[in-house]
Parts: structure tokens; sequence; C-alpha cells
């Protein structure tokens, strides 16, 4: 059935391999970033003519590494619904979220319709 969850043999192999990839890639990002292991995000020059310039792109770099933080707590509660076996089962309906979208979105937390909803 299209619908049911990953079994344990399958999400041990290809659902873990493809969160801790996603894992990985997040926190490789928030590193370029400066904002690894909590940082204060990337140095600019104090010295530099356009200040406004350094505002407007700290508060980018600060915007993207909220976003990528808030998808690596995503990834990592993944990680652990895997580990506690309940990865796969949508939090809104409790039935099984399918597995193209988990191949698509790993941490996924809802299926299709509960997921329109939140």
């Amino acid at each position: 059935m299209p619908n049911e969850a990953p079994t344990a043999a399958t999400a041990d192999v290809d659902f873990a391999a493809l969160l801790h990839a996603e894992q990985a890639g997040l926190q490789a990002q928030l590193t370029e970033l400066g904002f690894a292991d909590q940082g204060s995000g990337l140095n600019y020059d104090s010295n530099f003519a356009d200040s406004s310039q350094v505002t407007a792109e700290r508060g980018e770099a600060e915007r993207l590494a909220t976003e990528l933080q808030e998808a690596l707590d995503e990834v990592e509660a993944a990680l652990e619904r895997l580990e506690a076996g309940t990865y796969g089962r949508c939090e809104g309906c409790g039935m099984p979220i399918g597995s193209p979208r988990l191949e698509a979105m790993p941490a996924a937390r809802f299926c299709i319709a509960d997921a329109v909803k939140h």
C-alpha cells in the first residue's frame, strides 16, 4: 500500500541515511555562516564604510541561520522518532505517512492532509 509507514528495516537504512545526510548538510551550512554551536555569525570589519550594508548582511545571515537551525531541529526530532519507533506516523491523525512524502521530506511530521492544516 502506498500509505504504509516505513518498515524498521527500511527506516534503519534508507530514512536514517537520508536524515543523517540532511543533518550533516544543515550543520555544514550553519558552520559556513559562522553559527555552528550557537556561534555569533560572520565577523564584519568594523571599519567598513557602509555600516548599513553590514547591518543588512548580518540580518540576512541571522535570518538564514535561524531557518537552518529550525530545519536542523526538525531533522534531529525525526531521528529521535526513528529511534523511538514512531517515525513515519502523522502527529496529527496518527496514520502512516506515505513513503514518497518521507523520501521527499525525511523530517516530515504530518501526512499531506494534516500538513495543509498546520
